[in-house]
């Protein structure tokens, strides 16, 4: 495909409608070779447009450098260039966001404001077929379900993905073949990182088995994304009539879900669309409706639900809900707030590093009371950080390390019985960190979401 890849970039803008030559079009422009191959084709077609960069100041030198050969790269094509500095790093401190959400939020809002203030019509990012595919293989290991599992949509309101119809393997060999010049980001390198797993190990395992994979795994996210359109349309129907909506609280009324359909999947259709709920929390309310557990609620980052006779309500977190949930023996994974928290169980002699990243919590298994208690911390809340040997209040550890008012509304602890065992995200309790007579432990991580 490389060398009639401009040809088919026109075809696939044509055939998928996405923009004419009458638009006036902000290409998101990063330095790496993939935006410098849109900005490259985009040119070369001669349609009207202009290139926005982000500094997101993350990389030292390494971000300093893109920006300027994104700058020299338009000076050439004869292009207007945008260029923003952003404080990620304070942005993040402010809101409490991981540096994706934060990055991500701070981009989109700026490119929306040089749309209006410029005119342009059109916002192009430059996601290929092989980042489809690995949203396609991290949402299928996260459990999120058949909407998950459609890759990245190719349109999305002013912003579309022009490069939806080629391989990374395309897009580096037309870069080569034009000298294009671009830059590759260090973390792109890192195994730490879920995405990079499974692209420098897993896809190429599979690429050995089918050769053909990249162009299957297209046509198999297109049928997918059929699917759950269908489903969308049947969903919004059945949203029409069980749904009762006053003011800010809506109210799922079970008995008009036609019982010839699967309850617990349009429950979680119609939930986790509107509302943000995730599938196995979906799962723990329909068997709350199944036990009749009246009053137990269920949470999603800002929404809680719970049942209520025949009913589901759902109502915004209210600012004193202290947002409590179980956690039961063996659980894989739970929610709090932004962020979920994924368990493992291992025995002692597979932990290779006790010194970990404050994101993960190495805990004595067998010092753990089931079930495990989440919340929002609480004033009078308390626990002997590691490393101490006196008690320490949450609030007083948190003013210590300069938390901010934002976040400190978000932090959760992990309680066994009445013992916070983790502040979540900072630090473990002492008395539940790993020993010499450890045997067994609970290894936790927690991701933005």
């Amino acid at each position: 495909m490389n060398t009639s890849l401009t040809e088919a970039f026109k075809r696939y803008i044509e055939d998928h409608n996405l923009v004419s030559h009458n638009d006036k079009i902000l290409l998101t422009v990063s330095g790496g070779v993939d935006s410098m191959v849109m900005l490259s084709l985009f040119t070369r077609c001669g349609y009207n447009v202009g290139v926005a960069h982000c500094n997101f100041q993350l990389r030292g030198a390494e971000s300093d450098e893109d920006e300027v050969l994104v700058g020299e790269q338009c000076r050439k094509y004869g292009v207007t260039c945008y260029n923003r500095r952003f404080d990620t790093t304070g942005e993040m401190e402010r809101t409490g966001e991981s540096m994706e959400m934060a990055a991500r939020r701070l981009r989109y809002a700026w490119f929306d404001d040089l749309c209006r203030q410029h005119g342009y019509t059109a916002i192009a990012v430059a996601h290929h077929a092989d980042d489809s595919i690995e949203t396609f293989f991290i949402n299928l290991l996260r459990g999120t379900g058949l909407r998950g599992l459609t890759g990245i949509s190719v349109h999305n309101g002013k912003v579309f993905r022009p490069l939806m119809f080629a391989s990374r393997k395309d897009i580096l060999e037309y870069a080569i073949l034009h000298h294009l010049p671009f830059r590759e980001d260090s973390s792109n390198r890192s195994t730490k990182y879920l995405r990079n797993k499974i692209r420098l190990g897993l896809l190429p395992r599979i690429r050995e088995i089918n050769s053909k994979f990249t162009g299957l795994m297209r046509r198999n996210i297109a049928r997918l994304t059929d699917a759950q359109l269908f489903i969308n349309h049947g969903i919004e129907r059945i949203r029409e009539e069980a749904v009762d909506i006053d003011g800010d609280i809506e109210t799922i009324r079970l008995e008009k879900i036609d019982p010839a359909f699967p309850r617990n999947f349009v429950i979680y259709e119609l939930l986790s669309s509107a509302y943000g709920f995730k599938g196995d929390v979906c799962d723990s309310l329909c068997h709350a409706i199944d036990t009749c557990a009246t009053g137990k609620k269920f949470y999603s980052r800002d929404r809680v639900a719970y049942v209520d006779r025949n009913t589901i309500v759902v109502a915004p977190i209210p600012t004193d809900d202290i947002c409590l949930s179980t956690v039961e023996s063996g659980a894989a994974r739970s929610y709090c707030g932004n962020s979920a928290l994924y368990y493992e169980y291992l025995d002692i002699d597979t932990i290779k590093n006790f010194g970990v990243p404050e994101n993960i919590a190495q805990l004595d298994l067998d010092k753990l009371s089931y079930p495990l208690t989440l919340r929002r911390w609480q004033e009078g809340d308390w626990f002997i950080p590691f490393g101490m040997t006196g008690r320490k209040k949450v609030s007083d550890f948190l003013i210590d390390h300069k938390v901010s008012a934002a976040e400190k509304q978000r932090q959760f602890v992990l309680l066994s019985g009445d013992d916070i065992v983790w502040l979540v995200g900072r630090r473990i309790d002492d008395r539940y960190r790993l020993t010499s007579q450890t045997e067994n432990v609970l290894r936790i991580t927690k991701e933005i979401i």
